[in-house]
């Protein structure tokens, strides 16, 4: 392999683990935005349980919920961008990990190129002996 493809093939491999740990880090982040979402839905439904069963909460579930509601929504908005944010990074990485395919594949056809023509030169040698000794013969 030349030293032109073992550069490329480097090149692409460390940009496809590149963004493979940044693919990671975001499903990380995406994963955490998550359980924030749930995590405000079942205090929500906590304290709705709470404010039934205790009427001097229920008159500050009202402002409970407007407070739940604004938070939730900002999780979610998080989510949504998270959520694009990764994709964009699952394109990169599709696209990165083709390249890698494509330089390997351009080395391998090189490679299997260099040896057809070192197995033609040396048939064409061995077949030079053969005559020059059927010759002498």
């Amino acid at each position: 392999m030349t030293k032109w493809a073992k550069s490329l093939i480097r090149l692409s491999t460390f940009e496809v683990e590149t963004l493979q740990k940044r693919l990671a880090e975001v499903v990380t982040r995406r994963t955490h935005a998550e359980m924030k979402i749930a995590t405000l839905d079942a205090e929500y439904e906590l304290e709705c349980v709470r404010a039934a069963e205790d009427p001097m909460l229920s008159h500050s579930l009202s402002a409970y919920k407007r407070g739940f509601q604004h938070r939730r929504d900002t999780a979610s908005s998080e989510l949504d961008l998270i959520a694009r944010e990764e994709d964009g990074v699952r394109d990169s990485l599709g696209m990165a990990f083709e390249d890698l395919k494509k330089f390997e594949h351009v080395a391998e056809i090189t490679h299997l190129k260099r040896v057809a023509n070192d197995k033609r030169a040396e048939n064409a040698m061995l077949d030079e002996v053969s005559l020059r000794m059927s010759r002498q013969a």
